[in-house]
């Protein structure tokens, strides 16, 4: 991978992390590295989700393809927040 993939790669993650904190309600205890990689992670997924559902690749922003990327970043961000919230909390430790 190039350097350049590689910053295309943070962008995307950034944005679809982003758009994905945006669907949920209130605030999630997540910093935004933790975001940006959970936006790159529902990314490459939601790809690969689309590809297989016969999503065709278009020219211009695939809408179903972003639609599956942030409802898998909206789900991340919330299991990443509620892990920190069990974290912080003490709860979950034996």
């Amino acid at each position: 991978m190039t350097i350049t993939g590689i910053l295309i790669a943070i962008v995307i993650g950034a944005v679809i992390g982003a758009l994905g904190r945006l669907v949920l309600p209130g605030r999630q205890p997540i910093g935004f590295l933790l975001t940006i990689g959970v936006g790159i992670v529902a990314a490459l997924i939601g790809t690969a989700i689309a590809q297989q559902v016969g999503v065709a690749t278009t020219d211009g922003i695939d809408w179903i393809e972003l639609v599956f990327q942030v409802a898998l970043a909206a789900v991340g961000v919330a299991a990443v927040a509620a892990f920190q919230r069990r974290r912080h909390t003490g709860r979950g430790h034996h």
